[in-house]
């Protein structure tokens, strides 16, 4: 993949929205094979487990689709050829609720715009979180300072041409609330 499209689809990933003009959101690129390689390990061990086990005892044809995906991506993770770290400069351990979701609402945003910015150029990705189980592993590996707090890992490459399909979701008027909660 040409570092040239990545970079494309997280400039404009940057021009997302961040709390307080902050701007504190870094992105880490991992290409070096072994590296993936060793970032997929530190993801299985995360928790491919429990993914085989909720796709087994899940009996909703939907979930349990999304939970075999899952199971696939973690044995396949080391051959997908760019790994995206988000990332924000700080740690957000233990902060009061207000703080995290700030922090959370800055990087969030610039992910998405890259995951759009990816699509709209024939890339794929997902937003996965289970390295995060090993998250202290994958900033050793990867260098990533203590004072970084690691978002999430965006697995990207060329999509292999299926449609996309909306999901099974409930009504939006089942989830939505006016004026106060539980109010329909």
């Amino acid at each position: 993949m040409e570092p040239e499209v990545v970079t494309e689809c997280l400039r404009l990933a940057v021009q997302a929205p961040t709390a307080s003009n902050t701007q504190d959101w870094r992105w880490l690129v991992v290409t070096d094979p072994a590296k993936r390689l060793a970032l997929a390990e530190l993801y299985r061990e995360g928790g491919i487990e429990y993914l085989r086990r909720a796709a087994a005892e899940t009996t909703d044809p939907q979930t349990r689709r999304v939970y075999h995906g899952a199971v696939h991506l973690a044995e396949t993770l080391g051959q997908v050829p760019v790994h995206v770290i988000p990332c924000i400069e700080r740690r957000i351990d233990n902060a009061p609720n207000a703080l995290a979701a700030a922090a959370y609402g800055s990087i969030i945003p610039a992910a998405w715009s890259f995951v759009l910015a990816l699509r709209s150029r024939g890339l794929g990705t997902t937003w996965t979180t289970l390295h995060l189980m090993r998250e202290r592993e994958a900033a050793e590996l990867l260098g990533i300072p203590e004072h970084v707090t690691q978002i999430a890992l965006l697995p990207v490459a060329y999509t292999t041409g299926g449609d996309f399909k909306p999901a099974v979701r409930p009504p939006v008027e089942d989830v939505t609330f006016w004026n106060e909660w539980g109010t329909h």
